[in-house]
């Protein structure tokens, strides 16, 4: 293949991959007016509900300027020689092909982050703040920018370091060792992953001693759950939505509650949320989305050193210099349509794990004040509560709102 033949095709996915998210936005923005299902009348009254809708339709129009301003700057990037011209610069600098690549990726990661952060800063600024959602400073915003991008420059610059030795080192099988270190960083970052990046964004304090903290021993002795490691984290700093999360595993496994779910929940319901997440953990869910993960990222990996010495790629986007961060933007487009496909299977997977582990909540301790604290979360985040089945077929991790308290009250 020329060239010329596979830069069109490179454009033809960004093309038909935008078109695609905008086809699936729209019909999903043609049910924000929907009437709500029976079992969900009690989330909203009238007044909610339209604010709610108006939350949606903003967030809609707002999504609509960005990705066309994305797609816009990403095929202007394509057709002016973007990448021979970053290129150029980084290779201004040094010889080193490891050092070439990361200044490359930390030029364009950059250019591509300070583009688009006044969109960024409105949506937290401006939808969020109107609609009572925003708890974040100006202060913690840049702070948060600053962070990241020292985060993505140590870890993410470190691992692409590594991937590049390894290839120049081991040739055709620079695949297996990269595939070994992204697995252990994985297991390791499962495991350490709050205790060590959390702190540098988030204050997390155990929970203190009273009558929830009794509620949770209580029921994970009653299920056989050890767990000594209960944390509440000042999510209430950036915003009023509610979480809670389960991570690590072995002696590291430990529970987060964002500070505003214990504000906005009952006891029994909070516990109802720790129980849906301790089912995760029996499920062996946990277990199995980290090492699919690892193996679907040895197999891009492998595939990516069936392609990567292939001059073609780099070409395609005008670099004369075959280099392998160039190849590497070639094949993660050329890739993402497996990508799409793995993510869709995965996507199940997941939606139908979240019912096994709210039949484990309701099995194990209470299945009604789960849904209640289903429906206060909705509510408290204005969720769509009719979404379109192919967005949600395409885009959810979860089963809709709907579908859980049905799923419940079988």
């Amino acid at each position: 293949m020329n060239p010329t033949s596979l830069f069109y095709i490179l454009i033809g996915i960004l093309v038909i991959n935008f078109i695609i998210d905008k086809v699936l936005d729209s019909l999903n923005a043609k049910h924000f007016d929907d009437e709500i299902p029976q079992q969900l009348n009690d989330v909203y009254d009238e007044e909610e509900y339209k604010k709610s809708q108006a939350y949606k339709k903003t967030n809609h129009r707002f999504g609509n300027l960005t990705s066309f301003f994305s797609i816009a700057l990403t095929l202007g990037f394509f057709f002016l020689d973007g990448f021979e011209f970053v290129d150029n610069i980084a290779r201004s600098y040094t010889d080193n092909s490891i050092l070439i690549a990361l200044i490359f990726f930390g030029i364009i990661m950059m250019a591509s982050d300070i583009l688009t952060m006044p969109f960024s800063y409105y949506r937290v600024f401006v939808i969020e703040e109107r609609f009572g959602f925003n708890k974040t400073t100006r202060k913690t915003f840049f702070l948060d920018k600053i962070k990241g991008w020292l985060m993505s420059a140590i870890l993410g610059g470190g691992i692409l370091a590594l991937i590049i030795w390894f290839y120049e080192f081991t040739g055709k099988h620079f695949w297996l060792y990269a595939w070994g270190l992204v697995a252990l960083f994985s297991i390791f970052m499962n495991m350490f992953y709050s205790k060590l990046i959390v702190p540098l964004f988030n204050k997390q304090t155990p929970l203190e001693e009273g009558e929830l903290k009794d509620a949770i021993t209580e029921y994970a002795q009653k299920v056989g759950f050890t767990l000594d490691k209960i944390f509440v984290i000042d999510g209430s700093k950036r915003s009023t939505k509610a979480n809670a999360y389960f991570s690590g595993f072995g002696s590291q496994k430990r529970i987060t509650l964002y500070d505003t779910l214990i504000n906005d929940l009952e006891t029994e319901e909070i516990v109802a949320v720790l129980a849906h997440e301790v089912g995760h953990y029996k499920r062996k869910h946990i277990i199995f989305n980290l090492f699919s993960s690892i193996l679907l990222t040895g197999l891009t990996l492998f595939i990516l050193s069936l392609f990567i010495n292939s001059p073609v790629l780099s070409e395609a986007l005008g670099v004369v210099n075959s280099s392998f961060h160039i190849g590497l933007i070639a094949f993660g487009i050329l890739y993402s349509p497996i990508s799409e496909v793995t993510g869709l299977v995965m996507n199940y997977i997941s939606r139908r794990f979240e019912y096994q582990a709210d039949n484990y909540a309701k099995e194990t301790y209470d299945g009604k004040p789960l849904v209640t604290s289903l429906k206060k979360l909705s509510k408290n985040n204005l969720s769509n509560l009719t979404p379109h089945p192919a967005y949600v077929f395409m885009h959810y991790s979860h089963p809709t709102l709907l579908q859980r308290v049905e799923n419940l009250g079988r």
